[in-house]
């Protein structure tokens, strides 16, 4: 697939934490776009990829220039109070152009510094470890969470053929997990998995998330329908999963194996702290 590149010089990267996200004083994409290109991903069905005119993952901005305006603004927002920073909501923060441009270790580098109160880096690849050793300067002000929707890496290939294999995924926590990194899974959104990912994932994170699409598309449900996602369960058999109560089969399961404080849903499980 051919990608769009464009370098863009930001008038501002800090934006205020609203709607799912108002837990957060604010919200940091170090990119416009996401060469990940999910099908399910919400972002699709938002002002930043409608008014594009471009499909979804065929496009990417880089926001050039990043750190020094990082810097600027976290001075100025932490006079103010509580910095809390939820980094990505609309893009990926180690996508694939992340391991050329290093756009997301040049914000690291200026948060290490001047440190936010509170960090959660969202993220689905395993290039998150290349930074192992800006992520432990913040100590327990930051918490990293992977996306690990599946323990069925066939199930992923349907919905995400371009995002990283689960394995990587579940070594790369590991790794963070031995550099002391604080670490979550996010379950999100649910997609069918088998009754052996919570044995999967005890060895490697202690936080566990669960978000579906009725919870955390932002409009109960209603982008991820515009998607025609239904549609791909159906086709592989998994109809039963495409249900607003269908998370609860997982949070079931979790909770055989987690205790009951340690298993979150949606929004609690990417409260900051």
């Amino acid at each position: 697939m051919n990608i769009d590149y464009s370098y863009k010089q930001p008038k501002t990267l800090l934006n205020k934490g609203t709607g799912f996200l108002a837990g957060y004083s604010h919200s940091l994409n170090p990119y416009t776009g996401c060469t990940f290109g999910c099908s399910y991903c919400y972002v699709r069905k938002m002002p930043v990829s409608l008014f594009r005119g471009k499909e979804w993952g065929t496009w990417l901005d880089i926001k050039k220039d990043s750190a020094a305006l990082l810097h600027k603004e976290l001075l100025r927002e932490k006079k103010k109070g509580p910095v809390t920073i939820f980094m990505s909501s609309s893009t990926d923060p180690y996508q694939p152009a992340e391991y050329k441009e290093e756009i997301t270790r040049s914000l690291l580098e200026v948060m290490a510094e001047v440190q936010p109160d509170f960090l959660l880096v969202q993220t689905r690849s395993p290039l998150v470890k290349r930074d192992i050793d800006l992520l432990q300067k913040l100590g327990n002000r930051v918490r990293v969470s992977m996306t690990v929707e599946t323990d069925l890496d066939e199930i992923r290939t349907h919905f995400s053929p371009s995002a990283p294999p689960i394995s990587a995924r579940i070594q790369t926590l590991r790794k963070l997990r031995e550099a002391g990194i604080p670490t979550q899974v996010a379950i999100a959104p649910v997609l069918p998995s088998s009754e052996a990912f919570p044995e999967l994932l005890r060895p490697v994170v202690d936080l566990v998330c669960i978000d579906d699409f009725f919870m955390g598309d932002g409009a109960h449900g209603r982008r991820t329908q515009q998607l025609g996602i239904q549609d791909k369960y159906e086709e592989l058999g998994y109809s039963d999963w495409y249900h607003p109560e269908a998370y609860q089969v997982v949070a079931r399961r979790m909770r055989e194996l987690y205790p009951e404080q340690q298993v979150r849903i949606s929004q609690e499980g990417f409260a900051p702290f």
